[in-house]
Protein backbone atom coordinates (compact mmCIF):
# COMPACT_ATOMS: atom_id res chain seq x y z
CA UNK A 1 0.00 0.00 0.00
CA UNK A 2 1.52 3.40 -1.31
CA UNK A 3 1.00 6.25 1.44
CA UNK A 4 -0.29 9.49 0.19
CA UNK A 5 1.28 12.80 1.67
CA UNK A 6 -0.46 16.17 1.30
CA UNK A 7 2.12 18.51 -0.18
CA UNK A 8 2.13 21.78 1.81
CA UNK A 9 4.15 25.28 1.22
CA UNK A 10 5.22 26.60 4.25
CA UNK A 11 4.46 30.40 4.54
CA UNK A 12 7.69 32.60 2.99
CA UNK A 13 9.76 33.61 6.02
CA UNK A 14 8.64 30.70 8.19
CA UNK A 15 11.41 29.74 10.66
CA UNK A 16 12.07 26.20 10.71
CA UNK A 17 10.12 25.74 14.21
CA UNK A 18 7.03 26.84 12.42
CA UNK A 19 7.52 24.15 9.65
CA UNK A 20 7.99 22.02 12.23
CA UNK A 21 4.99 22.93 13.98
CA UNK A 22 2.68 23.12 11.12
CA UNK A 23 3.74 19.36 10.24
CA UNK A 24 3.28 18.50 14.08
CA UNK A 25 -0.49 19.55 13.49
CA UNK A 26 -0.67 17.62 10.20
CA UNK A 27 0.32 14.76 12.47
CA UNK A 28 -2.17 15.18 15.11
CA UNK A 29 -4.89 15.05 12.77
CA UNK A 30 -3.80 12.00 11.62
CA UNK A 31 -2.58 13.41 8.01
CA UNK A 32 0.33 12.65 5.96
CA UNK A 33 1.70 15.80 5.13
CA UNK A 34 5.70 16.64 3.99
CA UNK A 35 7.21 20.39 2.62
CA UNK A 36 10.19 21.36 1.20
CA UNK A 37 12.27 23.93 3.39
CA UNK A 38 15.04 25.22 2.04
CA UNK A 39 15.50 21.99 0.43
CA UNK A 40 14.97 19.35 2.46
CA UNK A 41 11.66 17.48 2.86
CA UNK A 42 10.00 17.32 6.30
CA UNK A 43 7.29 14.47 6.80
CA UNK A 44 4.81 14.84 9.47
CA UNK A 45 5.21 11.19 10.75
CA UNK A 46 8.82 11.75 11.33
CA UNK A 47 9.59 15.61 11.72
CA UNK A 48 11.80 16.13 14.69
CA UNK A 49 12.40 19.62 15.56
CA UNK A 50 15.98 18.44 16.19
CA UNK A 51 15.58 16.44 13.08
CA UNK A 52 14.67 19.44 11.40
CA UNK A 53 17.74 21.49 12.13
CA UNK A 54 19.53 18.55 11.73
CA UNK A 55 18.65 17.95 8.29
CA UNK A 56 18.40 21.69 7.32
CA UNK A 57 21.58 23.08 8.50
CA UNK A 58 23.42 20.15 9.88
CA UNK A 59 22.97 20.71 13.55
CA UNK A 60 20.57 20.20 16.38
CA UNK A 61 18.74 23.08 17.89
CA UNK A 62 21.10 22.94 20.75
CA UNK A 63 24.03 23.43 18.42
CA UNK A 64 22.81 25.58 16.04
CA UNK A 65 21.52 28.19 19.26
CA UNK A 66 25.19 27.81 21.05
CA UNK A 67 27.31 28.58 17.90
CA UNK A 68 24.55 32.18 17.05
CA UNK A 69 25.97 32.57 21.13
CA UNK A 70 29.30 31.83 20.18
CA UNK A 71 29.10 34.22 17.41
CA UNK A 72 27.37 37.11 18.44
CA UNK A 73 29.88 37.21 21.16
CA UNK A 74 33.13 36.80 18.68
CA UNK A 75 31.53 39.44 16.62
CA UNK A 76 30.58 41.69 20.21
CA UNK A 77 34.27 40.88 21.31
CA UNK A 78 35.57 42.31 17.63
CA UNK A 79 33.45 45.24 17.28
CA UNK A 80 34.93 46.70 20.78
CA UNK A 81 38.16 46.25 19.58
CA UNK A 82 37.41 48.09 16.61
CA UNK A 83 35.75 50.70 18.31
CA UNK A 84 38.67 50.99 20.80
CA UNK A 85 40.95 51.76 17.55
CA UNK A 86 39.25 54.21 15.72
CA UNK A 87 40.67 57.58 16.95
CA UNK A 88 44.37 55.59 15.36
CA UNK A 89 42.55 54.42 12.37
CA UNK A 90 40.40 58.27 12.16
CA UNK A 91 43.97 59.85 11.88
CA UNK A 92 45.57 56.81 9.13
CA UNK A 93 42.21 57.35 7.02
CA UNK A 94 42.73 61.50 7.39
CA UNK A 95 46.10 61.24 5.88
CA UNK A 96 44.49 58.99 3.00
CA UNK A 97 42.21 61.27 2.28
CA UNK A 98 44.44 64.28 2.09
CA UNK A 99 46.79 61.89 -0.54
CA UNK A 100 43.77 62.19 -3.02
CA UNK A 101 40.90 64.82 -1.95
CA UNK A 102 40.95 67.99 -3.34
CA UNK A 103 42.08 70.42 -0.42
CA UNK A 104 38.77 71.83 -0.21
CA UNK A 105 37.11 68.85 0.71
CA UNK A 106 39.56 68.09 3.78
CA UNK A 107 37.58 69.64 6.43
CA UNK A 108 34.00 67.65 5.42
CA UNK A 109 36.53 63.92 4.89
CA UNK A 110 37.87 65.22 8.55
CA UNK A 111 34.39 65.11 9.88
CA UNK A 112 32.85 61.74 8.43
CA UNK A 113 35.95 59.57 8.55
CA UNK A 114 34.82 59.23 12.54
CA UNK A 115 31.14 58.66 11.37
CA UNK A 116 31.82 55.96 8.93
CA UNK A 117 34.23 53.89 10.90
CA UNK A 118 31.83 53.78 13.73
CA UNK A 119 29.19 52.63 11.24
CA UNK A 120 27.91 49.38 9.79
CA UNK A 121 30.68 49.12 7.38
CA UNK A 122 33.60 49.82 9.66
CA UNK A 123 35.30 52.37 7.23
CA UNK A 124 34.98 50.12 4.35
CA UNK A 125 33.11 52.37 2.12
CA UNK A 126 36.13 55.11 3.18
CA UNK A 127 38.69 53.24 0.69
CA UNK A 128 35.90 52.34 -2.17
CA UNK A 129 34.92 56.26 -2.05
CA UNK A 130 38.95 56.74 -2.50
CA UNK A 131 39.59 54.16 -5.07
CA UNK A 132 36.90 55.67 -7.57
CA UNK A 133 38.15 59.12 -6.56
CA UNK A 134 41.26 59.08 -7.26
CA UNK A 135 40.27 57.49 -11.13
CA UNK A 136 38.40 60.74 -11.16
CA UNK A 137 40.65 63.42 -10.33
CA UNK A 138 43.66 61.76 -12.50
CA UNK A 139 41.17 62.09 -15.58
CA UNK A 140 40.43 58.59 -15.38
CA UNK A 141 37.45 57.26 -17.60
CA UNK A 142 33.75 56.64 -15.98
CA UNK A 143 33.78 52.84 -17.38
CA UNK A 144 36.75 52.80 -14.82
CA UNK A 145 35.40 54.37 -12.25
CA UNK A 146 32.34 52.30 -12.43
CA UNK A 147 34.41 48.41 -12.81
CA UNK A 148 36.19 49.57 -9.90
CA UNK A 149 32.69 50.31 -7.78
CA UNK A 150 31.36 46.78 -9.41
CA UNK A 151 34.91 44.73 -8.52
CA UNK A 152 34.11 46.30 -4.83
CA UNK A 153 31.42 43.34 -4.23
CA UNK A 154 28.90 46.17 -2.64
CA UNK A 155 25.64 45.11 -1.26
CA UNK A 156 22.66 47.87 -2.61
CA UNK A 157 23.21 50.34 0.61
CA UNK A 158 26.82 49.97 0.27
CA UNK A 159 26.58 50.94 -3.43
CA UNK A 160 24.62 53.68 -2.52
CA UNK A 161 26.38 55.00 0.58
CA UNK A 162 29.52 55.00 -1.68
CA UNK A 163 28.00 56.85 -4.60
CA UNK A 164 27.19 59.51 -2.27
CA UNK A 165 30.25 59.87 -1.01
CA UNK A 166 31.92 60.02 -4.63
CA UNK A 167 29.67 62.71 -5.35
CA UNK A 168 30.73 64.77 -2.34
CA UNK A 169 34.42 64.14 -2.92
CA UNK A 170 34.94 64.79 -6.60
CA UNK A 171 34.11 66.91 -9.14
CA UNK A 172 33.02 64.73 -11.31
CA UNK A 173 30.84 63.15 -8.66
CA UNK A 174 27.76 63.92 -9.79
CA UNK A 175 28.69 63.05 -13.63
CA UNK A 176 29.99 59.52 -12.55
CA UNK A 177 26.85 58.51 -10.16
CA UNK A 178 24.52 59.79 -13.07
CA UNK A 179 26.18 56.90 -15.83
CA UNK A 180 26.49 54.15 -13.06
CA UNK A 181 22.88 54.87 -12.35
Amino acid sequence: MVKEYKEINFVAGSTIEDAVRELLMYKNQGVLAFGEFNGAKLFSETVTLDGAYKEIIGKTKTEFDESQRKWKEDYEQKDKEFKKDIPSLSEEWKKKGRGVLSENKWEYWDKIVPIRLGDLYHGMELGCCLDIVKILNNNGSLDEAKRKIENQNHSGMSFGLVCSMVREFSDRGNEFVNYVR
